[in-house]
């Protein structure tokens, strides 16, 4: 399998897990949800989702909408398919989610994957980001060495587009350690939380940090992820 086609696999999964959908809106929703896929056609879709149905993560069902109802004998076409995910298909998913090998920090597969970091628990977003994160300073590093070499060789446009490339990097540096720093303040953030109740539970009798019978505990932060 190609890494294209790996991506768009994880994609069309991971936008099945929220709803079931038919062929046409989820080719809408990776067009305007996620700009890598802008280009791709349905030529490219359905066999991603044949491939998908016969591996038993999708099943295919007749639409349910009175539009759909109506196709077949009005047309004379079938009525739509409807996407679903089944229970293997979710596990997958979740199975793809957790890793954070060297593919997750690559430019198409990254965007992917940051499109999903509301289903990804924090520990492996944080990986995935520090990975990205440490893989263009790597390449802002050659970049800049490069431009070193050839600077005195190049005219000033091309001296321009380098300047840009590089300036385009380190603006994502930048927003990368914008958002592992929130990262790292959530967790900080719920740890205190979790330590300062622990305290006061224990001041009025209640086991550790374990909130009494009936009581609730705002004073955490959600990290539940869907």
């Amino acid at each position: 399998m190609s890494r294209r086609s790996g991506i768009l696999e994880f994609a069309v999964l991971g936008l099945l897990r929220e709803s079931p959908m038919h062929g046409y809106e989820l080719r809408k929703r990776l067009n305007t949800s996620l700009g890598v896929f802008r280009a791709f056609s349905y030529g490219t879709l359905y066999p991603c989702l044949k491939t998908l149905v016969a591996n038993g993560w999708l099943i295919e069902e007749p639409g349910n909408t009175t539009e759909d109802a109506l196709a077949a004998p009005l047309s004379g076409r079938r009525a739509k398919i409807v996407y679903r995910l089944t229970a293997e298909g979710k596990e997958h998913f979740e199975e793809l989610l957790s890793q954070t090998g060297p593919d997750a920090y690559e430019d198409e597969h990254f965007a992917a994957r940051f499109a999903f970091f509301g289903q990804t628990s924090r520990d492996v977003r944080m990986r995935v980001l520090e990975g990205r994160r440490s893989r263009l300073e790597e390449r802002l590093e050659k970049m800049r060495a490069s431009l070193a070499r050839t600077r005195e060789r190049l005219d000033d446009y091309t001296l321009e587009l380098q300047r840009h490339g590089m300036e385009s990097v380190e603006r994502e540096v930048r927003w990368l350690n914008e958002l592992i720093e929130s990262e790292r303040a959530g967790r900080d953030m719920k740890s205190s939380a979790a330590g300062g109740s622990a305290q006061q539970n224990t001041t009025n009798g209640a086991p550790g940090n374990l909130p009494r019978s009936g009581e609730t505990r705002p004073d955490l932060p959600d990290d539940t992820t869907t």
